[in-house]
């Protein structure tokens, strides 16, 4: 990342008196592991920026399994298999099968394009509970040009055939970008009919590669309203889950329009089903309080997103990392937000994206740069 922002923590008197308190114990709940940044795609998206050969430098097999014996000692979460793309590893068949004997929830996120019917069957015969495949574009060419290799959309879509095939989950993530915002609709549908048993959209996020394409490929904030807003229509009575990540404020919006359909069904008198279901369970940005990010180089992060260190598994303990890392602890208190993020009456339910103000200002405290929303100033 060129003209990468200076990182800026403010000691703030809020982020000094919550460091290292132990009023709320945080439980890691998910943690995502680029396993490599080494892929076979080049996506103008891409995080990670990837590479075609894996670093020398990567964890090794055995560092890899101590690290997931920690995560056991930690409480068990769910860990993402990650990359770039995962299965470049040789390795990851091992790794993911030890994960799972001792007990973790080993999950998979690929591009779908190197699963073959024999991969699929050592995907399932590792124990991984679940894979989720990235499409980004409702015909092959708006994928493929994202994806950068012709084919890509194709292979993909076979990849999620042999993972069916193989009796294993498989959910659909769709980044949301101005080259495929209009098929997002149409993707949902493609996923449902292939039989995913999720569909999550991610809202871009200006770092890695995409950080060099904001203004080619981010939605303005108008835009993300929209989406997000019907993407909790179409929540209300989805045959499948849906989750909107890297998007915080979904849990402002879906929280307002619940409360304006209770107050429509008080006006009417009736009590339709999607007034009932309400999905005001859905939480914002959740980087450092229940989920976190380990790079190849093994450097936790708050998320994939933020790349502002926790510490490095090689120097410190999970443990050690999770409990006292200034950024993870700075960020599970809201009152630490600054500008209007820190006066908004849904500032505990969202926080914004802290990757987002970290991109567009090198402040991950300051205001979410994606948000319209004025505060009213009362906190929920």
């Amino acid at each position: 990342m060129n003209n990468k922002p200076k990182h800026i923590c403010p000691k703030t008197p809020a982020a000094e008196s919550y460091a290292g308190s132990s009023a709320q114990r945080y439980v890691p709940r998910l943690i995502f592991w680029e396993m490599t940044t080494a892929c076979n795609l080049k996506c103008i998206h891409c995080r990670a920026c990837p590479v075609e050969e894996r670093s020398p430098d990567d964890l090794t097999t055995a560092e890899a399994k101590a690290m997931l014996d920690q995560f056991v000692s930690a409480g068990g979460p769910a860990v993402v298999l990650s990359g770039g793309e995962p299965l470049v590893r040789p390795d990851w068949f091992e790794i993911a099968s030890y994960g799972a004997s001792i007990g973790l929830r080993m999950l998979l996120a690929t591009n779908g394009t190197l699963v073959t019917p024999e991969i699929a069957g050592q995907i399932a015969e590792a124990g991984i509970k679940r894979v989720s495949v990235s499409i980004d574009g409702a015909t092959a060419a708006t994928h493929d040009e994202f994806r950068r290799i012709p084919g890509a959309f194709e292979q993909a879509w076979a990849g999620v055939e042999h993972i069916k095939a193989a009796g294993v989950p498989f959910q659909i993530n769709t980044t949301v970008s101005k080259h495929n915002i209009d098929e997002v609709p149409t993707i949902l549908d493609m996923a449902i009919e292939r039989g995913a048993v999720a569909f999550h959209i991610f809202l871009l996020v200006p770092t890695g590669c995409g950080k060099e394409i904001t203004d080619e490929e981010m939605i303005d904030p108008e835009n993300y309203e929209r989406v997000l807003a019907w993407f909790y229509e179409q929540s209300k009575n989805a045959k499948i889950d849906l989750k909107a990540t890297c998007a915080p404020h979904y849990a402002r919006i879906s929280r307002q329009l619940a409360a304006k359909e209770k107050v429509d069904v008080a006006a009417s008198g009736n009590t339709p089903h999607s007034a009932l279901n309400s999905h005001q369970s859905s939480r914002g940005c959740l980087a450092g309080q229940s989920v976190c990010f380990v790079s190849h180089l093994g450097e936790f992060y708050p998320c994939g997103y933020l790349p502002v260190s926790a510490g490095n598994i090689r120097k410190l303990s999970f443990n050690d990392i999770w409990e006292h890392a200034e950024v993870f602890n700075v960020l599970r208190n809201p009152d630490n937000l600054q500008g209007k993020c820190g006066q908004c009456e849904f500032r505990r339910a969202c926080m914004g994206c802290r990757a987002r103000a970290y991109g567009i200002t090198g402040n991950y405290l300051g205001q979410e740069p994606y948000c319209i929303y004025e505060p009213k100033g009362t906190i929920e």
